[in-house]
């Protein structure tokens, strides 16, 4: 997993950092508490849906019949479209299909390494970890261009530890350690809610106007 990186300010900018955060923190005053809270639970919803729907297409897909893995296969999407729609008031139809084609391909990544665990294929499982460092990477990137209060590392160890947690909970599932997996799954919930809250704020920071 790709490793977070922390930077230091220098000095000469420290006054002009403060002075900026000042104006965040007026700035975020301006919104609404109880839209902003609407929206926190929503985001929240759907990225608890993300893990639940995830974890049923990749952990029972060996076991599951066409019928039940297509059914599956189609919640996945409708709610990773629906994740990717909540930025599109903010910054328009053409980022928010970039974040659906990286919440996919985390998604994939994710699928290829359960496959290659059951398989027992180490090069596959590699692959699918190089993958899912990558697409962090792309992540911190993509968030940290449309919105300058996402940093880089900030959003990168984000999805970087939501990644491994589907690991973990994919080798614990492989392992039968059933005994850890309720522990895993509550780590999975309070992170996602991390990344939840963590978006939801960095987007009142930036648009106050739209969650008056």
């Amino acid at each position: 997993m790709s490793k977070i990186i922390s930077s230091m300010a220098v000095s000469a900018f420290a006054l002009a950092g403060l002075v900026g955060c000042d104006y965040e923190s007026r700035a975020a005053g301006d919104a609404n508490p109880t839209r902003v809270a609407e929206m926190k639970k929503d985001f929240r919803d759907l990225w608890l849906g993300h893990i639940y729907w995830v974890q049923h297409a990749v952990l029972n897909s060996a076991t599951s019949s066409l019928a039940e893995r297509d059914a599956v296969k189609k919640e996945v999407d409708a709610n990773t479209k629906q994740i990717a729609s909540i930025i599109t008031p903010f910054y328009g139809e053409a980022q928010s299909q970039k974040f659906l084609s990286l919440l996919d391909i985390n998604i994939g990544a994710v699928r290829e390494y359960s496959e290659a665990t059951v398989a027992g294929n180490k090069s596959k499982q590699d692959a699918a970890l190089a993958r899912l460092a990558s697409n962090a990477d792309d992540f911190g990137e993509f968030f940290s261009g449309i919105n300058p209060y996402l940093s880089v590392s900030t959003v990168r160890g984000l999805i970087a530890a939501h990644g491994a947690h589907h690991v973990l909970q994919i080798n614990q599932y492989q392992k039968k350690d059933y005994a850890h997996l309720d522990e895993t799954w509550k780590m999975m919930r309070e992170h996602v809610y991390v990344i939840a809250d963590t978006l939801t704020e960095a987007l009142v920071k930036q648009f106050p106007g739209k969650f008056l």
